[in-house]
């Protein structure tokens, strides 16, 4: 009977340890366990967890050599991170052609504390209309590697790292010379850059981590979705919390479980209420992405919200050491229902972080602890020394936590509290008096200003090589973006016209046209010498310009072909010197469609023998001669209205962002990849072209044509 009950135990225990073994999943990309479903199995759960730890590290033969390495131990203290669009206006003036650093910090300091970590994007969404690939477009970015190097160097001076996106999926653009991790990572080891972010990957594969061996520079390695093989987390020492199922009880991050130095940074970029983020965030001692520029639309984050980053970035850098402790547990035990901690020991203090995920605020006895003789007690988020009521055993510890809110508590022995930590507690103490809930979560979007285009003096006779355009009456311009992303912000993406009352993808507008001329072709690269011989007109900014051209001249028989890696003020100045403006969009497509509301100029039906063959080879063939395709006519005898090049036409602004208009389509386009710049044969179709500076806005794809008022 004794060895029956003996054998049952066994295998009740061996059940029990391979339960213990799998904790439940939470989410759909798998980067969170459940916590459990109530505080009676926290014990079991817990231990369960740890199990799981220590089989997972078993079976995959887990190293920590890149945890470990002293090149990369900044990231422990790194916390508060943002992606940046490299054409943001707080970070790049054209007009002083300057990168302003300096101003960029200063506002996310004003805005929520600042930040440790910025990943620097000058690529998607522009890649992909030429052969430019992910290395050119770094190289392309104003002032080219020696003015990006200086301009790392000063994030560097204010304590912050630097981060460039790996486009895994960039094979369609100008073949590298070698593997791509051997050339990107030769590329940040160039500017002295800190990190890479892998867009679009489950995970940075291990040849990255090969290649900075092999160079003798070893970068953070980061992921954008989840790490889809647990082995790599050994080498992807950082990833993003990316979507993650928000549910009541919180979950816990996988990869901070498996190896707490492992830094998460939540990513939730189309959210507007950021609360679910940041009290994941500080529940598991994590980092947030406080991510606002999203491919030129600003998704702007409300001022609760920013006083929420600004509170818990607070807290983590007074305690940079502790939220990678080995000893980190979730799930401590509160008082209170709806109230979620956990406990980050370190040397002589433990901190506690707590969310309230009710919308009632909680006041009075939130944590049973065991007492401790000589221990101190503060309350983080108020800013106050707490005074424990001690009831045998235990001490119970009372504090305020907010509807929604956070709070944080720090236990250390008295004669080990630290010496700046009274100047911590009174900053604490102060923005404690604002409650959360005094502070605005409202979103507007950011409006946008078109640039005005100056008219032309007015001629009654119709000049050489352009076509008369009549007046129009009640014109139905009707016009949608090709862009890739952005529905989420329904209401701030694409053009804010000057008729709309936020920017959106798409217009319909009933308007007036006054009559005006328009080139009959694209200016020609042969027109374009004849204005640079008349003016001898160089830009300032260089790069690029007329890069298809050799010693001063274009190639032999392209001088009927449209003019390319021109920027938008370089066809501006042409069309100043000759007396006429760039078109305004609905010009262009009034044009090119007349008063039917055709697709193409040639009527509603796609015919690709009236314009040029598509392109999508690794190096783009040459642009067609602007008259090679007749049939392709507009209702007025317009030519070359799509399929050759993209044409400029309006350029908008916001505080944060200019970007252009492109009209035409163009013959070219990356292969292999939806994520390259896409198509727009339509007349009623734009590109939305997001401008930093001309060095990188000329594209051997964009051309121009002008227009004339009469």
């Amino acid at each position: 009977m004794k060895k029956i009950i003996w054998l049952t135990g066994l295998i009740f225990l061996a059940l029990y340890t391979a339960n213990a073994q799998q904790p439940k999943i939470q989410g759909n990309l798998k980067e969170l366990f459940a916590g459990p479903s109530d505080s009676a199995e926290r014990d079991s759960w817990l231990t369960a967890m740890k199990a799981w730890r220590v089989s997972e590290k078993d079976k995959l033969h887990f190293s920590d050599v890149e945890y470990l390495r002293p090149q990369l131990s900044w990231l422990k203290k790194a916390f508060i991170y943002v992606q940046m669009m490299a054409c943001d206006r707080y970070f790049y003036d054209p007009v002083t052609r300057k990168y302003t650093v300096d101003h960029y910090l200063n506002d996310l300091k004003r805005q929520y504390g600042g930040i440790d970590a910025v990943l620097i994007w000058p690529t998607y969404p522009n890649m992909g209309i030429d052969t430019r690939n992910q290395y050119d477009l770094v190289h392309d970015m104003p002032g080219g590697i020696k003015a990006v190097k200086q301009m790392i160097a000063d994030f560097h001076k204010h304590g912050v790292k630097v981060f460039f996106p790996i486009m895994i999926w960039d094979n369609g653009t100008r073949k590298l010379p070698f593997t791509m991790p051997v050339v990107l990572i030769g590329e940040m080891k160039e500017i002295g850059a800190d990190g890479m972010n892998g867009d679009t990957m489950w995970g940075v594969t291990e040849d990255f981590k090969h290649a900075y061996d092999s160079l003798d520079y070893p970068i953070v390695l980061q992921p954008e979705v989840a790490i889809k093989d647990l082995k790599m987390v050994e080498w992807n020492i950082s990833s993003w919390g990316y979507y993650w199922d928000y549910t009541f009880v919180p979950g816990v991050s996988i990869y901070k479980w498996l190896e707490p130095r492992h830094q998460v940074f939540i990513t939730n970029r189309w959210a507007v209420n950021k609360t679910n983020d940041l009290q994941y965030a500080f529940f598991n001692g994590i980092g947030y992405n406080a991510w606002e520029n999203i491919w030129g639309i600003w998704n702007q984050i409300p001022a609760r919200y920013e006083e929420e980053i600004r509170r818990i970035n607070l807290i983590y850098h007074q305690f940079p050491r502790i939220w990678n402790s080995n000893e980190w547990e979730p799930f401590i035990p509160t008082l209170q229902k709806g109230v979620f901690a956990s406990e980050f020991p370190g040397e002589g203090k433990t901190i506690y972080t707590l969310i309230n995920r009710e919308k009632s605020d909680k006041t009075g006895n939130q944590m049973r602890l065991s007492y401790r003789q000589g221990m101190a007690y503060y309350d983080l988020w108020n800013g106050k020394k707490l005074i424990p009521v001690k009831n045998g055993n235990n001490i119970y510890l009372s504090f305020p936590i907010e509807a929604d809110g956070f709070g944080a508590i720090l236990a250390t022995k008295s004669n080990l509290m630290e010496s700046d930590l009274s100047t911590f507690l009174n900053k604490m103490c102060t923005l404690s008096q604002t409650p959360l809930k005094d502070f605005s979560t409202d979103w507007e979007p950011l409006p946008q200003k078109i640039v005005p285009i100056q008219k032309t003096i007015r001629t009654a006779s119709i000049p050489e090589g352009m076509i008369l355009i009549p007046g129009v009456k009640d014109y139905v311009f009707e016009s949608k973006g090709v862009f890739i992303e952005g529905d989420p912000l329904p209401d701030a993406e694409g053009i804010q016209y000057p008729w709309e009352k936020h920017p959106a993808r798409s217009t319909k507008h009933i308007m007036d046209i006054p009559s005006f001329y328009i080139d009959k072709y694209p200016v020609t690269n042969k027109q374009f010498k004849e204005f640079l011989d008349a003016t001898h007109y160089h830009p300032k900014d260089d790069h690029n310009f007329l890069k298809n051209w050799k010693n001063g001249s274009y190639p032999t028989g392209w001088g009927n072909k449209p003019v390319t890696w021109v920027s938008l003020e370089d066809a501006r100045a042409y069309a100043k010197w000759a007396g006429k403006r760039l078109p305004h969009e609905w010009e262009w497509q009034y044009a090119a469609q007349g008063r039917d509301g055709r697709l193409y100029p040639w009527g509603n039906k796609m015919d690709s023998t009236k314009m040029p063959p598509p392109d999508s080879g690794f190096s783009m063939h040459p642009p067609t001669d602007v008259n090679a395709f007749p049939q392709g006519a507009s209702p007025f005898g317009v030519l070359d209205m799509t399929g050759n090049v993209w044409q400029w036409t309006d350029e908008y602004e916001d505080t944060h962002t200019r970007f252009a208009v492109l009209k035409g389509g163009g013959y070219y386009r990356a292969g292999g990849s939806k994520w390259y710049f896409p198509r727009a044969y339509e007349v009623n179709e734009y590109g939305k072209y997001l401008l930093m500076a001309p060095s990188i806005d000329r594209s051997a794809a964009i051309g121009f044509r002008c227009v004339k008022d009469k």
